[in-house]
């Protein structure tokens, strides 16, 4: 069994050149985060000295098309495939005895979060200090599978912390609910410190595909998914992992959390959420802080698996090549959608495929197979060129949308629109054909005419 999680991250990543490093004095509130800003959460980073904190911290690790790709093993060519196939086809995980995670416990009255966790502040209003890459981890009392997803984590204080359990996790709010009826604490467990393959398969729907997001983790790995048993509470979790928060959500306890800078760069409602209290901390020997700055990695992972939705419903309806939901659009709202045109009809029928695979799409694009559709220049040439908006434009009014954008938010509906920016086929002029270099298209080698000027990825 290979290394698994954070540390086999960290390694491939030194290997190829991506990790960089931050040895200078950060501060954890705001200057952090200004630091991963700059390059757009793209670039993975260490920072080796955060004021105040032995531990160092990890940010930006997934935040990048390329770098998730390389880290996943895949192209874009066949991403969406192996990602069905890993959906389609859950393999078994392995439960061990025990792993790197046990080799340290915190608990007791030593648990104070604030002063053991270099917890980032990352924007003026937000309510206080986050965990923002924390993979909570709760076992369904009815059905026995794993709840498993990102979520966000203000720091309270001592040993206590609030978590964000949206109405998009319907299951365990009212798994939560029923645990406040009965008194009963609800034993959960928050992990940082995983890998690219975790991240991908906690953002995988079990209520929509009826899956176990451990098996379908161990199919996108090729190997099985090591988990362990916590310390103090009966939740597995990756053995591999940095740390693990250990506790429960205290029955019928609710406090407001937020204001926090969240999708798109806007601050997000503020509202009351449960309570966790931590009575334990495990982790590795020199533990990493995983820290993710709002709001981009989790988003990004999300916005692959939505590609992988959007493909399916368009590719049911007409051909589809491929699918973007762009990073700019906040991996949910906006969707650019390549397809073959064979009718007249078909750019329009793929609009609606694309909206109706999910409610937070907003805008969709089709475009022709000539068309880049992770260039935005590409997409822009096709937009200003192949589109006239009193036939191509498709707009639904007061429509669902998604409670994480601003304009959904003030009004409470969102108008979805589609583009059609595709080339009529009755061109027989041939107006819409591109020029070309004979002999020159495709990813040109550069060091051939310039040694030492690496060619674009």
């Amino acid at each position: 069994m290979g290394a698994q999680m954070l540390r086999a991250v960290m390694d491939k990543l030194r290997r190829s050149g991506d990790l960089m490093e931050c040895n200078t004095p950060v501060d954890a509130k705001f200057e952090l985060g200004a630091v991963l800003r700059y390059f757009e959460n793209e670039k993975p980073m260490i920072f080796n000295n955060v004021k105040g904190y032995d531990m160092p911290l990890i940010g930006a690790l997934y935040g990048n098309r390329r770098i998730y790709y390389d880290l996943m093993g895949v192209n874009t060519e066949n991403r969406l495939y192996r990602f069905m196939d890993a959906i389609a086809n859950p393999q078994p995980y392995k439960i061990v005895s025990s792993g790197p995670i046990k080799e340290n416990l915190i608990s007791g009255r030593a648990v104070d979060i604030p002063k053991i966790l270099p917890s980032p502040t990352s924007h003026e209003h937000d309510s206080g200090a986050f965990i923002t890459a924390g993979m909570m981890i709760i076992k369904d009392d009815e059905t026995g599978e794993y709840h498993m997803a990102v979520r966000r984590f203000q720091v309270r204080g001592g040993n206590i912390i609030n978590t964000l359990v949206s109405r998009h996790s319907p299951r365990l709010r009212a798994q939560i609910e029923r645990y406040a009826k009965m008194n009963k604490p609800l034993e959960c467990a928050v992990v940082l410190g995983y890998d690219e393959t975790f991240l991908l398969a906690s953002q995988i729907s079990s209520s929509r595909y009826g899956i176990d997001k451990f098996e379908v983790d161990s199919a996108l790995r090729g190997e099985p998914l090591e988990l362990t048993k916590c310390s103090t509470i009966d939740v597995l979790v990756p053995a591999q992992a940095e740390m693990v928060l250990e506790g429960h959500i205290v029955p019928g306890r609710y406090e407001v959390e937020g204001p926090f800078g969240e999708l798109m760069g806007y601050y997000g409602e503020s509202e009351p959420v449960p309570v966790m209290e931590v009575t334990a901390i495990s982790h590795r020997n020199n533990p990493v802080f995983q820290h993710a700055f709002p709001c981009r990695e989790e988003h990004f992972s999300n916005g692959l698996i939505r590609e992988v939705e959007v493909f399916n419903a368009v590719n049911n309806l007409v051909e589809c090549n491929d699918v973007n939901i762009t990073i700019g659009g906040g991996c949910r709202l906006h969707a650019i959608v390549s397809i073959n045109k064979k009718k007249a009809g078909d750019p329009k029928t793929a609009i609606l495929g694309a909206l109706s695979s999910g409610y937070d799409i907003k805008h969709v694009v089709v475009v022709d197979g000539d068309i880049d559709i992770y260039n935005t220049k590409s997409v822009e040439l096709a937009l200003a060129s192949r589109v006239q908006a009193s036939k191509d434009v498709v707009i639904i009014p007061d429509a669902l949308g998604s409670a994480l954008e601003a304009s959904h938010t003030y009004r409470g509906v969102s108008d979805k629109m589609g583009i059609d920016a595709t080339k009529p086929l009755d061109d027989e002029e041939g107006l819409y054909n591109m020029a070309i270099i004979p002999g020159y298209e495709g990813e040109l080698d550069i060091e051939k005419y310039f040694p030492g000027i690496k060619n674009r990825k």
